[in-house]
């Protein structure tokens, strides 16, 4: 069962102000909540329509209606299970070895498939602005699939943070050197941009390196990358082998 009272707490916690208030987020999906409980994310409660997580301790799990479910769920097709987490404290960033830097990322779904490039590449810090999209909003979670508990994201005054830097910042720009002919080191940060506007003139005064992802295409009228598909491009020739 699900009470009223939990069901007002869950709804909203689909907003920022409540997550931060209450410090707790929501996750769904089998696969994502177990890649949490792995990671010893704390667990507060956890909502089910079927006997998922056995093991776990009484007390923690709930059996639920899909009905009820659908109440509390942020998906517009509900997985069968939803739980939720404290939110952990964060730590300031050491700023050393190949880290990712995002200014201003506003999707969801760009933010959390950016997580899932940090895993997947190997890159354990995430720096992201102060206007950047909540990492724990529940679309960035989903679409994280689980990565979220291998990648440190730290908010931070970007721009004051990549001052402090002694490593080299590279920036994405359309007028920057091409990613494919430049000798790229194994230590640095890079920063992406916002979706329609790129990086953020304080910020562009800061890099030291401009680079960017020339275009092949014979009429070259495509004005940009998706943020994501670019970041992806991005780390893949910071980690080929030279």
């Amino acid at each position: 069962m699900v009470s009223k009272n939990q069901i007002k707490l869950i709804t909203s916690l689909q907003q920022k102000k409540y997550r931060k208030q209450h410090k707790i987020f929501i996750a769904e999906g089998v696969k994502v909540i177990q890649e949490l409980i792995d990671a010893n994310y704390i667990l507060n409660d956890l909502f089910t329509t079927q006997d998922d997580f056995s093991s776990l301790k009484s007390g923690k799990t709930h059996a639920i209606t899909i009905l009820d479910l659908k109440k509390i769920s942020a998906l517009t097709t509900p997985n069968t299970c939803l739980a939720t987490f404290s939110i952990p404290e964060t730590k300031n960033p050491k700023l050393e070895g190949l880290i990712l830097a995002l200014d201003s990322i506003r999707d969801p779904g760009n933010l959390g498939t950016i997580i899932r490039l940090c895993d997947w590449f190997g890159i354990e810090t995430l720096l992201c602005s102060e206007e950047t999209v909540d990492v724990y909003n529940p679309k960035v979670v989903q679409a994280t699939m689980g990565s979220i508990s291998r990648v440190k994201v730290v908010y931070c005054n970007l721009e004051t943070e990549l001052k402090k830097a002694k490593i080299p910042v590279f920036g994405t720009f359309m007028d920057g050197k091409s990613v494919y002919s430049e000798n790229l080191p194994k230590e640095g940060i890079i920063v992406m941009g916002n979706e329609a506007n790129g990086i953020s003139s304080s910020i562009e005064k800061i890099v030291s390196e401009r680079i960017s992802i020339p275009r092949f295409g014979n009429l070259q009228l495509t004005e940009s990358l998706n943020v994501a598909t670019a970041t992806a491009i991005i780390l893949n020739e910071f980690k080929r082998p030279v």
